[in-house]
């Protein structure tokens, strides 16, 4: 009893003190709990250490306390699994899920027939092929419900459908599961009728049990809290429950997490909460931990060879390739964007938890020997570490907060105007075509606005009450004036606009907040401007950049621009796409002939747009020509407006957006 005791007291502190250094940087807390283990067993402590500690009559009772708090694991995952998430997110949810578990699941049996000689017996190869599959399809659902929600994600629509796809996939990986412990553990005539009462269990779990445990509802409500009645009558069915799976020879984890399924959620929240309040500590704090560790316990690193990790190359492959892969294709038949479908691919190649228990029974019905296990478990630790580091990379934190806004805009029943902000350098009565080419780019969205900015510096000298002042206050009604004449010419053009002016005692150093404060989804600024290199370094938008007329080698990008002559644009560099989308804008919404000009994908690029019904060609730049080139290094020639890709863009729909562009209406008047 003393080691039995002091086994727990080292269990438990180092499970919360690598779970902790796990969470600090950026791991789920599981990836530490399972490295406690390991680190206990006898990969690190070795043979003689580790089994004065954790010697076989040690295992038993921590198994058993393991046990117990999977028990409780499993029914809390059942009680929040949200059975609204398929049904909200429907044919694109299941989509991908199939993609994300067929996939890896093909793959897993093809591995497992391969290396199916040197870990297991003929009488048992069906149940291995099987298990492998259901392994490297596996995904974790409640460590990617935390690594959304620590990420704020659960709010965005990305976060909802990898949650309904991963509901999808726990479902199948489960069901595989069930039939492969049922094909193990049946080893008699007695096994086998056992394992026929499966099915009709679930049919009254769902059928009789799940109208009785609705009773707890107003029971509860007429108690005004959970009592330690209701509570043990939950406990009792719980364990019954999980006691009546491991009977028919169907694991109890299946029992535990079909009664937290089958609990009432209708009027049921408050009720659910507290049972969570009390069941969560007690699981996640002392019994879960527990779980973690013993399954690091049965790791043995140490007797892994050369050839070991050749399998172990293999299963990554496989368990990586497989999911990556499979969900990004199913992601992008259903018309998620690239971007996105990565993510989402990502987010369902963690599996953590569900792993691990998957794991578990393997070891535990003998489908898995202590090598493979071993090397699983690896996998698990790898696949679950990948996750934050890979996801921070394919969708920064910037892109997820401002998916953030857009659902809470949303939410409140906000529609979030394109708003395009154009710099107005001083004078402004002689900048008619940069507000036009603002006005003509904002058109690209509906609903839309134009915004000018103008900053007017303090004059010279300290500022006196008097004549020196109203000086200055009627200049800047002066400029508010022109301004205003401005932005009735963006409004001619169909457009919203609105104006900011204000005086500045250092233009270069206040236009980058202004611009920032702004918020914009474009931003139109002349290269003159000051300021023009920190406002485009700093903006996370689009930037459209206007060359001066006064270069030897460009026109007056408004003058082209309020033409009726061709658009112009480079391709095949490095930004293009956005550069092609502006020229794009401008030749649709003006009634110009588009020309593209460049090498590399220039030919595929004009077929694509000439196969939509766009009037483009591919050549030289014409006389007369507006020369939209992208924001790179060197400015090319010629070119009027250099056009810079918002940070983490997406590559251009072009269908899409020639469709939405072709539904633009026309405006009343022309400027």
């Amino acid at each position: 009893m003393d080691l039995l005791l002091l086994d727990l007291v080292i269990v438990l502190a180092a499970a919360r003190l690598l779970g902790a250094a796990a969470r600090r940087i950026g791991q789920p807390p599981v990836v530490g709990e399972i490295l406690a283990g390991i680190l206990l067993g006898p990969t690190l402590l070795g043979p003689f250490l580790g089994d004065a500690l954790f010697g076989p009559e040690m295992k038993p009772p921590l198994q058993a306390l393991a046990n117990v708090g999977l028990v409780l694991f499993m029914f809390v995952v059942g009680l929040e699994l949200d059975q609204k998430l398929v049904r909200g997110k429907g044919r694109i949810a299941v989509t991908v899920a199939l993609g994300s578990t067929v996939l890896p699941f093909v793959l897993g049996c093809g591995l497992a027939l391969a290396i199916a000689g040197d870990h297991v017996g003929g009488e048992k190869t069906l149940s291995f092929v099987l298990f492998m599959g259901a392994a490297m399809a596996a995904t974790a659902f409640p460590v990617l419900a935390r690594i959304l929600t620590d990420r704020g994600m659960q709010r965005i629509t990305l976060g909802g459908l990898s949650l309904a796809a991963a509901a999808v996939i726990d479902v199948l990986a489960w069901t595989v599961l069930a039939v492969v412990v049922a094909i193990a553990g049946t080893g008699d005539a007695e096994g086998q009728w056992k394992v026929a009462l499966a099915l009709p269990y679930a049919l009254v779990m769902f059928l009789v049990v799940r109208p009785l445990l609705a009773r707890l509802v107003p029971a509860r409500e007429k108690a005004g809290r959970l009592t330690p009645g209701l509570l043990s009558l939950v406990l009792i069915g719980l364990i019954g429950s999980a006691w009546a799976t491991e009977w028919m020879h169907v694991h109890f984890i299946f029992g535990a997490f079909l009664f937290g399924a089958v609990m009432p959620r209708e009027g049921a929240e408050q009720l659910i909460h507290e049972i969570l309040e009390r069941l969560e500590q007690l699981a996640v704090l002392l019994l879960l931990p527990m779980f973690f560790v013993v399954a690091g316990l049965n790791v043995n690193l140490r007797e892994l060879d050369l050839s070991s990790l050749g399998t172990l190359a293999a299963i990554l492959a496989v368990a990586i390739g497989g999911k990556l892969l499979g969900s990004y294709a199913a992601a992008r038949t259903q018309g998620v964007p690239g971007r996105q479908s990565w993510a989402l691919a990502t987010l369902l190649n963690t599996r953590g938890l569900t792993e691990i228990v998957i794991l578990t029974v393997g070891l535990q019905k003998g489908v898995l020997d202590n090598e493979l296990y071993s090397l699983m478990v690896v996998m698990a630790l790898v696949t679950t570490g990948m996750t934050g580091p890979l996801l921070r990379r394919i969708y920064p934190d910037r892109r997820i907060a401002r998916d953030i806004a857009e659902a809470e805009r949303a939410a409140l029943g906000e529609t979030a105007a394109h708003r395009v902000l154009a710099v107005v350098p001083a004078p402004p009565a002689g900048q008619g075509p940069l507000v036009d080419l603002a006005s003509v780019l904002a058109r690209a969205a509906s609903p839309s606005e134009v915004a000018l900015v103008h900053l007017r510096p303090y004059p010279n000298g300290r500022l006196e009450v008097g004549t020196g002042l109203s000086s200055e206050l009627a200049e800047m009604a002066g400029t508010l004036q022109e301004l205003e004449t401005l932005a009735a010419g963006a409004r001619a053009r169909g457009s919203v606009a609105r104006v900011v002016s204000r005086f500045a005692a250092d233009v270069a150093a206040e236009l980058p907040e202004v611009t920032a404060g702004a918020r914009p989804d474009l931003l139109v600024l002349p290269a003159d401007m000051p300021g023009h290199a920190a406002v485009r370094t700093a903006a996370e938008c689009r930037v459209v950049t206007v060359l001066p007329p006064g270069r030897p080698d460009t026109a007056d990008a408004g003058t082209a621009g309020a033409g009726t002559g061709p658009v112009a644009v480079h391709a095949g560099r490095g930004g293009s796409d956005a550069a092609v989308h502006v020229a794009l804008v401008l030749a649709l919404l003006d009634d110009r002939p588009l020309v593209v000009t460049g090498g590399g994908r220039t030919g595929a690029l004009v077929r694509r747009l000439a196969g939509l019904g766009v009037a483009v060609t591919a050549g030289e730049v014409p006389p007369g020509a507006l020369v939209v080139a992208p924001d790179t290094a060197a400015a090319p020639a010629g070119a009027h407006l250099l056009v810079r890709a918002e940070q983490d863009a997406d590559p251009v729909d072009w269908a899409a957006a020639v469709a939405a562009l072709r539904a633009v209406p026309a405006p009343a008047t022309r400027s």
